[in-house]
């Protein structure tokens, strides 16, 4: 499915000083990048502004050149506005929302990059020459951001990338990492701690859980279930899961299926009864009263807000 381990981040609530922002940080939900010419770069412009917190496998350059909003990379959350440059490492969880009630709202935000480690290749990276470039894929695990300057710097060859192939692309590509390795104003958007309590959730067993999980939320999971997946007792899972994943099993489970349903309410017509069931709730009441508790309205309100 993925050609790196998965990372699932604990839920926290933020409340942040800006009439226009309450966030949620939600369980990210792994994305599957697909490369339409067989190659391991893809390029393409931002046109979806859905803001969906996600992670993969894969690096990714973020230009942001048309509107604002809040940036969530990892623990970061801040404001961004025209001509910023990003860079995530693998698997960190990340979003962009972008303010909807703008005057100006072009289609066109900017340009996306995602690319795989190993299309470079480490006896490539291993040489002298690419010693800044190796730095700052290494730095790019906590999230990098680069002046206005450096961000209009790289748009031409970014934009290049969208429509290019070949040889081409790859010219643009090492000009872009030129840009980024050698700036001088750059700075980290995620915390050492935060680098450090990813490390320690990356291991085997978590993730096939959190597979199921995330399989598996629209049908009944019981905990009896889940802990033959991890080949435990209840209870020693029930300690092992919240050790873990910061919060117990059934918290857990609720936390997911409520980041789908806000996904739902906020992206699509569903009605509320039906979003209910899509994710994982046979009781409209249930629904509503989980629904409430963790977001803090109900479904119908949270939807009005969004609109």
């Amino acid at each position: 499915m993925n050609n790196g381990r998965i990372l699932i981040e604990k839920c926290l609530i933020l409340i942040l000083p800006h009439p226009r922002i309450f966030f949620l940080i939600m369980v990210a939900e792994l994305e599957k990048i697909s490369y339409d010419d067989s190659g391991g770069f893809r390029a393409e412009y931002i046109s979806d502004t859905n803001g969906f917190w996600h992670f993969h496998p894969e690096y990714e350059i973020v230009l942001n050149t048309e509107g604002s909003g809040t940036r969530i990379v990892g623990d970061s959350v801040e404001i961004f506005d025209q001509y910023e440059l990003v860079i995530i490492g693998s698997n960190i969880p990340h979003c962009w929302n972008y303010y909807r009630n703008e005057k100006s709202n072009p289609k066109e935000k900017g340009v996306m990059l995602h690319f795989k480690l190993s299309s470079l290749g480490e006896a490539l990276l291993s040489q002298h020459e690419l010693y800044s470039v190796k730095k700052l894929l290494m730095d790019s695990e906590r999230g990098v951001i680069f002046s206005s300057e450096d961000a209009k710097k790289s748009e031409l060859h970014l934009v290049s990338m969208v429509h290019n192939k070949g040889i081409e692309k790859m010219i643009s590509f090492f000009n872009i990492l030129k840009i980024m390795s050698s700036s001088d104003n750059r700075g980290l958007l995620c915390t050492e701690d935060y680098l450090r309590a990813s490390d320690e959730r990356r291991n085997n067993k978590m993730t096939d859980i959190l597979n199921y999980i995330r399989e598996n939320y629209s049908k009944p999971i019981t905990l009896e279930t889940v802990s033959e997946i991890a080949r435990m007792s209840p209870f020693a899972f029930s300690r092992y899961f919240k050790k873990y994943a910061g919060s117990g099993f059934v918290e857990y489970l609720n936390k997911v299926r409520m980041d789908k349903a806000g996904h739902l309410l906020r992206e699509t017509r569903y009605q509320v009864h039906e979003i209910a069931y899509q994710c994982g709730f046979s009781s409209i009441s249930n629904f509503n009263k989980q629904f409430r508790r963790i977001e803090g309205l109900t479904p119908r309100d949270y939807r009005a807000k969004y609109k």
